[in-house]
């Protein structure tokens, strides 16, 4: 099963993240207040392989998925798919992709490698072919392996993982009219809009109150992955925090903010936010949770438009892989929909102006779709060394394979005609993961709903993938609009949720 998530375009950067079943014999599932027996024998029954990409750059800053994403059961939740067939014409300067996997799909490499890496993930290592063989091979040693052990969200569908995917499951659109601010002047007046948040409980009052949303969302959707995870006090008093690390990253960081200091700024710099700069830099979310929690691993932001979260998770699962860290929060988070935010776009024509019909205006593939939606959220992946999550009887969702990076180099926001940049990104990720292009049977599409966008990734899905009667497309954005920075780590959530 892949998922692919398409990212936007003036960012032209591309990343796709997957996700694997975990092994049940390695590490058996536990039942807990966050994961029902139900629950999890229905997960024992779906265990399929899951790969999520994600793609920034495009021509389209777009942000959308299928339309008919309202159905019930894990089969709804594919149920507005396209049939894929060859490949697909990349917009971004930057692509990534990641996969994970189960137990039945055993990759080619996997194969080969002895049993102390009886399941191994695939690092993105360069593999010396016979022919060049001077050389003398590195004998094998035994990887750390990577898996999701917690998840946390807010968006406009809820601000729980289970909340928010039952939700895609009945085809809820959180959608709607603008209310934060008067939208006369702008011709779209529509978003993925949080309509009730409340930070009690994760974010202290003194914070909440002069922090940027973007860090008040990232910084509740953190906690929620730590407690999604089962990292009570006393579980956190045992960790090795110098071994836990944070890398939550934002395209647009603390816009409010700052925008409020431009316009105090007019009267007297005296009238300013002495916070507004520190606030508005994308890597002070993490900062403050790291601060928060005492972790003191690696922290810091990437800013790739809406590859952003990908990123993020890459990176993070690399730090665990390379010995670095034992436990990682990873994710995105934005909070856009406010005037500068509207207008620009709106300024780029790359918005729907569907207004009448809000619920309908984010409609990937559709034949009259006229533009992405913008949407606000967060989305945080608690990442974890197996053997580590294993010892302390973590509930564990999936298991991180690889990724892969590449360039399009080629236009700031428009795809290369050929879709050079994505396919070589997506072939160098299954090649890296050690996935079989026949076992991916699900993707979670990048598909904004923007006129040129959407065609392209649908060609780029076929070249690559073929037309396997058993791969399944769609897109999330059709329900929550396009989160920007946090798009690929709420779709992961979501992509995992599937499996």
């Amino acid at each position: 099963m892949a998922s692919s998530s398409t990212a936007s375009p003036f960012c032209t950067w591309l990343l796709a993240a997957c996700i694997s079943s975990p092994y049940e014999k390695d590490h058996p599932m536990r039942s807990s207040i966050f994961q029902s027996p139900k629950r999890l024998s229905q997960w024992a029954r779906r265990k399929k392989l899951i790969s999520k990409c994600s793609y920034v750059g495009g021509a389209d800053f777009a942000s959308n998925l299928s339309s008919s994403f309202s159905v019930s059961g894990i089969h709804n939740l594919m149920s507005s798919f396209l049939a894929a067939e060859p490949c697909y014409d990349s917009k971004v300067l930057y692509e990534s992709l990641a996969f994970f996997g189960s137990k039945r799909s055993r990759t080619r490499r996997q194969r080969q490698m002895n049993g102390a890496i009886h399941s191994g993930i695939t690092m993105a290592v360069p593999v010396q072919r016979a022919e060049q063989g001077t050389t003398k091979k590195k004998p094998l040693t035994k990887q750390r392996r990577v898996v999701v052990t917690g998840l946390g969200v807010v968006t406009p569908l809820g601000h729980d993982p289970d909340v928010f995917y039952n939700s895609l499951l009945e085809g809820v659109s959180g959608i709607s009219e603008i209310e934060a601010f008067d939208c006369a002047r702008f011709p779209t007046k529509i978003a993925g809009e949080i309509k009730s948040f409340s930070t009690d409980g994760w974010v202290s009052p003194k914070l909440s109150k002069k922090a940027d949303k973007f860090m008040l969302y990232l910084i509740s959707a953190g906690k929620k992955a730590l407690a999604d995870g089962g990292i009570t006090e006393e579980v956190m008093d045992n960790l090795d925090k110098s071994r836990c690390g944070v890398i939550i990253g934002s395209a647009l960081g603390g816009m409010k903010v700052f925008n409020d200091a431009i316009e105090a700024l007019r009267i007297s710099y005296k009238k300013m936010n002495p916070f507004c700069i520190p606030f508005a830099t994308t890597n002070m979310g993490s900062a403050i949770l790291a601060m928060d929690l005492g972790w003191m691993g690696p922290n810091y932001s990437i800013s790739t438009a809406c590859a952003t979260s990908n990123f993020c998770i890459l990176n993070a699962a690399y730090h665990i892989r390379r010995g670095e860290t034992d436990m990682m929060l990873c994710g995105g988070s934005e909070a856009a929909i406010i005037p500068i935010g509207l207008g620009g776009f709106s300024a780029c024509k790359v918005l729907s102006q569907r207004n009448s019909e809000p619920t309908k205006a984010s409609c990937p593939w559709d034949i009259n779709r006229d533009g992405f939606v913008i949407g606000e959220g967060a989305g945080v992946l608690l990442l974890e060394e197996l053997e580590h999550a294993k010892r302390r009887g973590a509930n564990i969702y999936a298991e991180f394979l690889g990724g892969s990076f590449t360039c399009d180099a080629y236009h700031m926001t428009e795809p290369h005609p050929d879709g050079t940049g994505v396919a070589l990104c997506i072939e160098k990720a299954l090649d890296q993961s050690g996935v079989c292009r026949e076992d991916v049977n699900y993707i979670n599409a990048y598909a904004a709903s923007t006129p040129t966008g959407d065609l392209k990734e649908y060609r780029a899905i076929i070249r690559c993938f073929g037309k396997n009667p058993e791969l399944r497309v769609n897109s999330t954005k059709s329900m929550i609009g396009h989160l920007l920075g946090a798009s690929g780590a709420v779709e992961a959530v979501a992509t995992i949720k599937a499996s």
